[in-house]
């Protein structure tokens, strides 16, 4: 058994039935739900981010002990020091970042582990490179790794750079998990605040197909008319 770093120690004092009750029942721990088993202690994500804000010395070693526990807040806790680390590291150190990253997806194990972190790493870390991975990824068996598939691309939607959203969006129009239509449509929301025409070319082609979810998401700023027109198929 891996001996419990210090600073899980300081987690773990911090940790709150109530919360923690509240947590597991939001994030679908049940059997049979997408996050069953999950173990949460019950610590906020503001008190995570402040508490890594003090760890901005730590390691992968330290970043692979909290990815590997039980315990759900630890493992945010991990890649909120993951992005620190990619940050300040040179290129070896992010390419190991972004490595571990990718051998641990099935430690990053729920919606918001995934968003809270697929952007700042995997968005970031594939910036200027191939891209392949993420469309790999995105016909994974494993639904986190098709939601990281897509929410890494966020980080070229922010570059104004839309090409592998969009071709990502088409792969997944299908998918059966109410949360890869949720992740979907918000990309193609995202897309929209700044080129709308690009998002409502890639609707007009689609959305009579799109799941409800998945529109409802992607068409949520539009005005009225234009949303409703688009819901009862009349665009």
């Amino acid at each position: 058994m891996a001996a419990v770093l210090p600073i899980q120690k300081q987690l773990r004092a911090l940790a709150s039935p109530e919360v923690a009750r509240i947590q597991q029942g939001f994030f679908k721990t049940g059997p049979g739900q997408y996050g069953e088993g999950d173990v949460f202690l019950g610590i906020k994500v503001p008190v995570l981010r402040g508490l890594a804000k003090q760890q901005r010395a730590a390691g992968l070693d330290e970043v692979q002990t909290l990815l590997d526990s039980q315990y759900h807040e630890e493992r945010v806790f991990a890649l909120l020091l993951l992005m620190q680390f990619y940050l300040r590291a040179d290129e070896s150190g992010r390419q190991a970042a972004y490595d571990l990253y990718l051998a641990d997806t099935h430690r990053i194990n729920n919606w918001d582990l995934v968003d809270i972190s697929a952007p700042h790493i995997v968005g970031r870390h594939l910036q200027d490179r191939p891209r392949k991975v993420l469309h790999r990824m995105a016909k994974s068996a494993s639904l986190w790794e098709r939601r990281i598939a897509i929410i890494a691309t966020f980080h070229f939607i922010r570059l104004n750079d839309f090409a592998d959203t969009l071709h990502i969006a088409a792969t997944l129009l299908h998918d059966e998990h109410d949360l890869m239509h949720k992740a979907v449509g918000w990309m193609l929301r995202e897309v929209g605040k700044r080129d709308l025409a690009a998002e409502e070319n890639f609707l007009q082609s689609h959305y009579r197909d799109m799941p409800r979810t998945m529109l409802r998401y992607a068409i949520e700023r539009f005005p009225e008319t234009k949303r409703k027109n688009y819901l009862y198929g009349k665009v």
